[in-house]
């Protein structure tokens, strides 16, 4: 029995990995039962109370290629820096992401009616890790921080490619990326801070102890 539980497959789908497949699947899933009118970010039924498209909205995708550019995105950043989470804490933290990511649009984007589409929460996660790298001193870091917000800062002046346009079926919604490149860095920052007082904090209870 004990076997069973160790199965290496098993630990796999405990690790970040399993999350990211759980991810996949909901998108799948909600991609083949078709679920816009139920969950797509849309800022009027928003304004109705229907609260819940802010984060939902992230997990539907406009067509097949667009649901598998995201989830492949989604697969490459966490093998970039699986290094950097835990299981719960990547959960919790696509779960901020996505919320923010909708709040975001809400608050800064009140002429964005309509938004589907995981881009956004990537482009968050994607600036999370690279801080991440940053922090514990690996130099690729700064270079894709770096090239992260001149993409971003290029998709606001130049928009995105007609080819990404033609293939997805929809407009790109280049504002996603920058409301998620920001809350990425947000999260990251706001760990940082935590980190450090929590640092000096324990330093100091260990200090005052006799």
């Amino acid at each position: 029995m004990t076997s069973m539980i160790n199965h290496p497959v098993l630990e796999k789908l405990k690790s970040p990995y399993g999350i990211a497949l759980l991810i996949s699947l909901v998108c799948i899933t909600l991609f083949l039962l078709n679920m816009d009118d139920l969950l797509a970010y849309r800022r009027v039924s928003i304004e109705q109370y229907q609260w819940w498209r802010l984060i939902t909205g992230n997990l539907l995708h406009t067509n097949d290629w667009h649901l598998a550019m995201n989830l492949g995105g989604l697969w490459a950043i966490l093998l970039l820096h699986r290094q950097h989470y835990t299981s719960l804490g990547l959960l919790l933290l696509l779960l901020v992401l996505c919320l923010l990511q909708g709040l975001g649009l809400y608050f800064f984007y009140p002429s964005l009616l309509g938004y589907v589409g995981l881009s956004g929460v990537l482009h968050g996660l994607f600036s999370y890790g690279v801080i991440q790298d940053c922090r514990v001193g690996m130099k690729s870091g700064y270079l894709l921080l770096l090239g992260i917000i001149v993409k971003v800062a290029y998709e606001q002046v130049q928009g995105a490619s007609p080819e990404v346009i033609k293939l997805i079926g929809a407009r790109v919604a280049t504002e996603a990326h920058l409301v998620g490149l920001i809350s990425g860095l947000l999260c990251a920052g706001t760990l940082l801070i935590y980190q450090h007082f929590y640092g000096q904090c324990a330093c100091q209870n260990n200090n005052s102890v006799v």
